[in-house]
């Protein structure tokens, strides 16, 4: 994976703190930790539409109050976005159609209480990131940045009869600090995430970045098959499939700046297959 190319790929103005991408139908739709909108970014316009998710939605919310929204996938016609988890008021899913625009709310707090107990992870340690859609069985990312640095992904299968799991995942090191899962996607059958290392131990309060990788996974066994560092300034924190053929492979991402300013820029990251 050591043949990539990583360039600027678009400027958007009007987004702050981009947490989560998807790309459909030349359409960017990008998710804000710190915001209740989800944003349609129309590519060829250079637009940015808004979408609320709740009533009296807003930008810039204070960090106690931010619901954080960290993790968004879609399956069929579908797009889930995923709170954080790492405070109580984090506990929130969204569920958009997007054939007619019908939006769900669900409260996730009993799953997220349950999925911490089955990782034995402390009250705050919880911090969901990543999500993927495999056959009606969600694959939640939890991000290692608590205390105990626990990485690793949680099995939750659409039927309530079947168990869940998680499995701990561990990751390589940044200047000796270990990377923790930021997003994921699966493309061909594997699973390629970002990880980045943040000088903290906390899910709360933001560190020192000290760089991102991109990893590429066994979508059935979860075993880490190659790992690249593709920066070591940028927080990635998005990754969504741009383009995929024979020859290589291309991605889009976003990062999260940690600041109020209400601009993102895009980047195109190009892997050799």
């Amino acid at each position: 994976m050591q043949n990539f190319q990583l360039t600027d790929f678009c400027h958007i103005k009007g987004i702050g703190s981009a947490s989560g991408l998807i790309y459909y139908q030349d359409v960017l739709f990008v998710i804000s930790d710190n915001s209740t909108f989800l944003y349609q970014y129309v590519i060829d316009k250079d637009v940015v539409l808004k979408f609320p998710l709740v009533e009296n939605p807003q930008e810039n919310i204070a960090k106690k109050n931010k619901l954080d929204l960290e993790a968004m996938t879609s399956y069929g016609n579908q797009i889930f976005i995923f709170g954080s988890g790492s405070t109580p008021q984090r506990n929130m899913m969204f569920s958009l159609n997007l054939e007619n625009d019908g939006l769900h709310k669900n409260d996730l707090s009993q799953l997220y209480h349950h999925l911490k107990n089955l990782a034995a992870l402390n009250e705050d340690e919880l911090n969901i990131e990543g999500a993927i859609c495999v056959n009606k069985t969600m694959l939640l990312f939890q991000r290692g940045n608590g205390a105990t640095g626990k990485n690793g992904i949680f099995i939750v299968p659409d039927n309530p009869e079947q168990p869940q799991g998680f499995v701990a995942v561990t990751l390589p090191k940044i200047s000796n600090i270990e990377t923790t899962f930021t997003d994921a996607i699966l493309v061909d059958n594997f699973i390629y995430f970002l990880a980045s290392a943040e000088d903290t131990i906390s899910t709360y309060e933001d560190g020192e970045v000290l760089g991102s990788i991109i990893g590429k996974m066994n979508a059935e066994t979860f075993e880490i098959i190659e790992t690249q560092i593709i920066s070591i300034s940028h927080k990635f924190e998005g990754i969504t499939l741009y383009e995929n053929d024979d020859n290589e492979i291309k991605f889009l991402l976003c990062e999260d700046t940690d600041t109020e300013v209400l601009e993102s820029k895009i980047y195109k990251l190009t892997i050799k297959k």
